[in-house]
């Protein structure tokens, strides 16, 4: 049986353990909010870039332009931008992110093609750090909440590997962030753009200023940006969800224990009461006689 002060050791060192995930929740959760509202902020500026988008694909498929971004070519060689995170202790999140990475990319092998990938967070690199895979690049230490700046980064090397035909194909790997307890690994096609099928009709008589492929030059990157960065945010609040959830029920397991803990110490303390008193009242009773 453990003695009274190694459990007071052992309850000192839970508590402290305790102060550590609850001020964990306190700051992810404060961090998530941030990040809810940034991907909330995003939606208006996105609809209305995906409705230039549209209007410039219009015109364009009308006059039979041509930009690298949307060439469709055989593809050999698929380019994944895997966005993790850089710490752990935020559940499956990582864990979930990589197994499905693994997955889409075993998928692409087995279609005879080769996959290669852009690694965001330091739990990607660290997985893939035997070369299983052929690494475009590798990014770490983005903030908690990233801003576009961390986007324009990513969109350049994308866009740039795609152009040069190092990549046919660039597919983009993030957690998908639907409420603070619902979010999953998603994956989505992010070069070539492909213009919907049924192009909405235009309303109007546009002047484009400049030209039509002009336009369209300067609106691609940024509407890849866009994407890159609700994915980057998504991500981001989503691994904050996680560590919230993860830390509450680290909480909670910590007041069990403690509570488990405490009624050990107690009934120790009683055990070495009862065991003195009994010594007591034998040594009074040797006296006596």
């Amino acid at each position: 049986m453990p003695s009274t002060r190694d459990i007071r050791n052992r309850i000192k060192s839970l508590k402290g353990t305790q102060q550590i995930t609850k001020a964990m929740k306190m700051v992810a959760a404060a961090k998530v909010k941030r990040a809810q509202e940034r991907v909330l902020a995003t939606r208006p500026y996105a609809q209305k870039l995906k409705e230039i988008f549209q209007s410039v694909a219009h015109k364009m498929a009308e006059e039979d332009l041509h930009e690298p971004l949307l060439e469709q070519r055989e593809v050999k060689n698929v380019g994944f931008l895997i966005l993790t995170a850089d710490k752990g202790l935020c559940g499956g999140y990582n864990s979930n992110m990589l197994r499905f990475a693994v997955q889409e990319m075993s998928d692409v092998s087995a279609a005879g093609q080769t996959p290669k990938a852009w690694l965001v967070g330091n739990k990607a690199i660290t997985f893939f750090r035997r070369g299983e895979v052929e690494s475009l690049g590798r990014y770490s230490h983005l903030p908690p909440v990233p801003t576009y700046t961390e986007a324009e980064m990513l969109v350049e090397a994308v866009t740039t590997a795609f152009i040069e035909k190092k990549v046919d194909k660039v597919v983009l790997l993030y957690t998908h962030f639907s409420s603070m307890l619902s979010y999953q690994p998603t994956a989505m096609e992010l070069l070539p753009i492909v213009p919907p099928e049924d192009l909405p009709q235009v309303k109007g008589d546009y002047i484009y200023e400049p030209d039509p492929l002009t336009l369209l030059q300067s609106v691609l990157p940024r509407y890849v940006g866009r994407q890159i960065y609700r994915a980057l945010l998504e991500s981001a609040a989503s691994e904050l969800a996680a560590r919230m959830t993860a830390m509450d029920a680290a909480t909670k397991n910590a007041d069990d224990l403690l509570a488990d803990l405490t009624m050990l110490y107690n009934k120790v303390r009683q055990a070495y009461i009862t065991k003195e008193i009994l010594e007591v009242v034998g040594g009074a009773e040797a006296l006596s006689q």
